[in-house]
C-alpha cells in the first residue's frame, strides 16, 4: 500500500475551531492506513534496521537488553500470521495470548491479527475466568509460557486447555522441547519461536487482504465492576487512535519509552504500544511483569537516564510511588512528557510530580470501548485544572441526560450527565449480545458510563461513574465527593469511598484509605472528623474510614472496587451476626451472573432462622451452607 497521509505540520488542536479546520481534511486522506498490519509493514519501510523493541529481562541497571529492530519486527509478524495460516486459523477464528510483557507477545498480537483475531488475557486472571473469556471466543490457538519460563503460567495452560473444546493448537514460547508436555488428545503442541522461523518474512501466504472493519482483537473488559465483557476491536478502531496518537501527542521527535504497562491492556497496545512504534520510537519492555517486577520501580529512573528517556505512559498509581523514589545521580533532564490514564489524576498528585521532575503530566481519557482514547490535553499545552482535555479530531461527543437506551436532551454548558461518544475508534460491540443492551444510546452513541461536564471551550471534567454512584435512601453521591477531600489530607496516599449495605438507606458511604508511613498516623475517628469539617453534602459524609495496608488494585493499577465492596458487605454480616450472638463463616464474592452473593456458613450451635432474622433487612443476595 503506498499511500502518503496528509501531513500534520505538527498541529496543535489548542482550540475546537483548530480541531474543526483539522477535519476539513477527509479521514481516509489524513490517516490512510486502515490495518495494523497496515501500520507494522509501514513501520519497517520507515525505520528499517532501528531499534523497534528493546528487552530487559529483569530491569537491574546496566542489564544486556534483546533487540529487535523495525524489519526484524515486521518479519516476525509475518511470519507468525502466515504460521497461524498453516494451521487453519480464517480471518474470523481467535487466537488466544496468555503471555506476559516479550517481544515474542507482539509477534503473535500483530501477527494473530493479521491472520484472525488476536485475544490478549490477563495472565493473572484465575483459571476458570481464562476459561470463560475462552470459550466465549471459542478460541482454536493458544499462545501460552512454557513451564521452564513460568511455572505459574504454565500451571494455568495446563488447567484451561483442558476445558476449551474449541481448542486445536497450543503453541509454547520455551527454550525446551515441546514433545514431553501431555496434553489432551487432539490438541498439538508446537514451539513457537522455531515454527515461525520455517515461515516465509515477507509476504502473507493466505493472501489476505485485512479490510478496515475486519476484527482484529477481542478485549476483556470491566475488570473493575466483575463480570467481565469481551469488546470486539477492529483493524480501523486500532489503527484510527495509532495514527492520531502519532500526530497529536505532545511528545515529538524520535526516542525510547520505557513500557511497564501490559499488552492486555488497550493503551498498553494502542497508543504504548503500536502508537509508539508508528512514530519511531523504541519500546523498552521493562521485564515481562511490567511495573509488577520488584526491581522496575527501583531502578525507574536509572533506565530513563541510560536510555535517554523523553516519555512514558503510566497511572496515578505509579506516579504516586515514583515520588518517594530517589533520583539520586541519574541524569533525568531528558525526561519532559508523561501520559496518564487509567483512572483520575489526583490534582495535587499531578502538580508535585511535575514540580519535582519539571516534567509536564498529561491525563487522558478512553477505554477499551474506545480503542484507549476519548479525549487528551491540546498539543503542547496544559488542559484547565482537572480537565481530561478536548474529544479527539474525527469523533463526535456530547454530555446528555439518558433514560435507558434513549437520548432525552443534550446538558448545557457546565452541567453534568452522561458522556456519549460515536466516531472511528469506537469498537463495534460486546462479543455477548446481552452486553450490547445498554451499551447504545439512540442505537449510535455509545454510552460510556462516566458522568461529567462540558466548559464552553469544549473541555471535558470528569465527575465519576454512574455505576458507582452511592445511593443513600434515593439520594445520589458521587465518590469523588469523599474521595477528594480525603486525598487532601496529608497522611493520607490514597482513599477510595464505596457504598456499604445498610438495612435502611439501601446503602451508606464509607472509605477506605492507605496511610504514609509515620510514628503518629490518624486514627479513623480523627479522618471522620475531618470528612465532616471538609464535606458540605451531610449525606456524603462516611460513616467508616477504615485504614486498610492496601488499596485493591487490578494488574493495570486502577481500583478494584468490587473487593471493597466484598469487604464492606462482609463487614456489616459481621456486625448483624454479632449483634446476635450467632456464630458464623462468611464471606462476600462477585458471581458472573447474579452480582454479589454472601456465603453463610453457621457452627453447630447457631439457629439458621435466627441468622436469617439477623440479616434479613440487608440489601444483600444471601446463600447459607
Amino acid at each position: 500500500m503506498s499511500i502518503t497521509p496528509t501531513p500534520s505540520a505538527n498541529p496543535m488542536l489548542q482550540s475546537l475551531e483548530e480541531i474543526q479546520t483539522y477535519e476539513k481534511i477527509p479521514l481516509s486522506q489524513r490517516y490512510p492506513w486502515e490495518s495494523t498490519f497496515d501500520l507494522i509493514r509501514q513501520t519497517a519501510r520507515l525505520y528499517q534496521q532501528d531499534t523497534a523493541i528493546e528487552f530487559l529481562p529483569t530491569a537491574v541497571p546496566d542489564e544486556d537488553s534483546v533487540t529487535v529492530n523495525f524489519s526484524q519486527l515486521s518479519e516476525r509478524v509475518h511470519q507468525t500470521a502466515n504460521l497461524l495460516h498453516s494451521l487453519g486459523v480464517e480471518p474470523s477464528d481467535t487466537i488466544s495470548l496468555l503471555l506476559p510483557n516479550l517481544p515474542e507477545t507482539h509477534f503473535a498480537l500483530w501477527g494473530g491479527q493479521a491472520a484472525g483475531i488476536a485475544s490478549p488475557i490477563n495472565p493473572l486472571l484465575e483459571p476458570d475466568h481464562i476459561v470463560e473469556i475462552m470459550n466465549a471466543t471459542k478460541a482454536k490457538v493458544l499462545v501460552g509460557l512454557g513451564q521452564d519460563l513460568s511455572e505459574e503460567m504454565w500451571e494455568k495452560v495446563v488447567q484451561v486447555i483442558e476445558q476449551v473444546p474449541t481448542l486445536k493448537t497450543l503453541l509454547l514460547i520455551s527454550e525446551k522441547p515441546t514433545n514431553i508436555v501431555s496434553v489432551p488428545a487432539g490438541i498439538q503442541v508446537m514451539n513457537f519461536v522455531e515454527e515461525i522461523a520455517k515461515q516465509p518474512d515477507d509476504h502473507l501466504t493466505s493472501g489476505r487482504t485485512i479490510q478496515g472493519d475486519d476484527i482484529a482483537s477481542y478485549f476483556h473488559t470491566g475488570g473493575t465492576t466483575g463480570r467481565p465483557k469481551i469488546a470486539r476491536l477492529t483493524h480501523s478502531n486500532i489503527a484510527f487512535v495509532a495514527q492520531l496518537s502519532v500526530d497529536t501527542t505532545s511528545s515529538k521527535g524520535r526516542f525510547a519509552t520505557l513500557s511497564g504497562l501490559p499488552l492486555f491492556h488497550i493503551f498498553g497496545t494502542v497508543v504504548a504500544g503500536i502508537g509508539t512504534l508508528l512514530a519511531g520510537r523504541t519500546i523498552v519492555i521493562m521485564t515481562p511483569a511490567g511495573f509488577r517486577s520488584p526491581n522496575v520501580l527501583p531502578n525507574w529512573w536509572h533506565h530513563v537516564a541510560r536510555f535517554r528517556v523523553q516519555g512514558f505512559a503510566a497511572v496515578p498509581t505509579i506516579l504516586g510511588v515514583l515520588l518517594q523514589i530517589p533520583v539520586g545521580d541519574n541524569d533525568i533532564s531528558c525526561l519532559t512528557d508523561i501520559g496518564c490514564g487509567a483512572s483520575t489524576l489526583p490534582a495535587g498528585l499531578k502538580a508535585t510530580f511535575e514540580e519535582k521532575f519539571n516534567v509536564t503530566v498529561s491525563n487522558g481519557y478512553g477505554m477499551t470501548e474506545s480503542s484507549s482514547l476519548l479525549a487528551r490535553p491540546p498539543t503542547d499545552m496544559q488542559a484547565p485544572e482537572g480537565s481530561v482535555g478536548r474529544r479527539l479530531p474525527y469523533m463526535e461527543m456530547q454530555i446528555a441526560e439518558v433514560d435507558g437506551n434513549r437520548l432525552i436532551r443534550t446538558c448545557s454548558t457546565g452541567e453534568v450527565g452522561i458522556v456519549l461518544a460515536r466516531g472511528p475508534h469506537i469498537f463495534s460491540g460486546y462479543l455477548c449480545e446481552e452486553d450490547n443492551a445498554k451499551a447504545w444510546v439512540d442505537h449510535t452513541w455509545f454510552n460510556t458510563g462516566d458522568m461529567g461536564y462540558a466548559d464552553g471551550d469544549g473541555n471535558l471534567f470528569l465527575t465519576g461513574r454512574a455505576k458507582d454512584l452511592i445511593i443513600r435512601g434515593g439520594h445520589n453521591i458521587d465518590p469523588a465527593l469523599i474521595e477528594e477531600p480525603l486525598a487532601r489530607h496529608p497522611a493520607v496516599a490514597m482513599a477510595v469511598a464505596i457504598g456499604q449495605p445498610d438495612a435502611y438507606a439501601g446503602e451508606v458511604p464509607v472509605a477506605y484509605v492507605t496511610v504514609y508511613p509515620s510514628n503518629t498516623p490518624p486514627t479513623e475517628d480523627q479522618l471522620i472528623d475531618y470528612c465532616r469539617a471538609q464535606i458540605s453534602e451531610r449525606a456524603a459524609i462516611p460513616k467508616r474510614v477504615e485504614i486498610i495496608d492496601e488499596i485493591p488494585l487490578t494488574a493495570v493499577a486502577k481500583v478494584f472496587k468490587p473487593a471493597l465492596r466484598n469487604r464492606a458487605t462482609e463487614y456489616v454480616i459481621g456486625q448483624a451476626l454479632a449483634a446476635k450472638s450467632i456464630s458464623a463463616e462468611f464471606s462476600a464474592h462477585f458471581d458472573a451472573t447474579r452480582g454479589q452473593i454472601a456465603q453463610v456458613r453457621l457452627e453447630e450451635n447457631s439457629s439458621k432462622t435466627a441468622a436469617k432474622e439477623a440479616l434479613q433487612d440487608l440489601p444483600v443476595a444471601l446463600v447459607f451452607d
